[in-house]
């Protein structure tokens, strides 16, 4: 037979506290000077709660009595709670060539717009072959030509900036 893993626990939990000694908060808020682990626990389990320790690096530690599982349940709709209202913003890009064509440019825009639309921000490349990079100025103007045509939803959060191969320009949607 395998052996049998046992799991970390994160939160020190009745007989998984450490401390010998601790100052212990009540369910009504008040508090009990620093006593010993046993009497802590002996004082929950009286109350026929849990104890969990909330602050472990204080000298001593303090530890709340509370039901447990309902704080586990609460601390978990929380977390849910604050994920659902986050709104994560994704970095997209479009990639561009100096001698791109007015319909492909057309179609490339379009494809910008709904991703501001959706909130998020864009990294506009555009990328040298060869010879090309020796004139910078025609990829500026390549650049400027494409924000024309989305610049009633973006502005331009970073300007144009060589890199390398590459000359790339950041925006994001405008507010509302």
């Amino acid at each position: 037979m395998a052996p049998i893993k046992q799991k970390r626990v994160k939160e020190q939990v009745n007989e998984f506290i450490f401390a010998n000694e601790l100052l212990v908060i009540m369910p009504d808020g008040s508090r009990q000077g620093p006593i010993s682990k046993t009497e802590a626990l002996r004082l929950a389990e009286e109350k026929g709660l849990d104890l969990l320790v909330i602050n472990p690096n204080q000298k001593p530690p303090v530890a709340k009595i509370l039901d447990y599982g309902k704080f586990k349940y609460e601390s978990k709709k929380k977390t849910k709670d604050l994920k659902k209202k986050q709104h994560i913003i994704l970095n997209k890009e479009m990639r561009l060539r100096t001698g791109i064509g007015d319909h492909d440019m057309e179609t490339k825009a379009k494809k910008v717009r709904e991703f501001l639309e959706d909130g998020n921000k864009v990294k506009i490349s555009l990328n040298f072959r060869g010879r090309e990079a020796a004139k910078p100025e025609f990829g500026v103007q390549t650049l400027n030509r494409f924000f024309a045509k989305i610049q009633d939803i973006a502005v331009i959060e970073k300007p144009p900036k060589q890199n390398g191969r590459f000359l790339d320009m950041y925006i994001v949607p405008k507010k509302k």
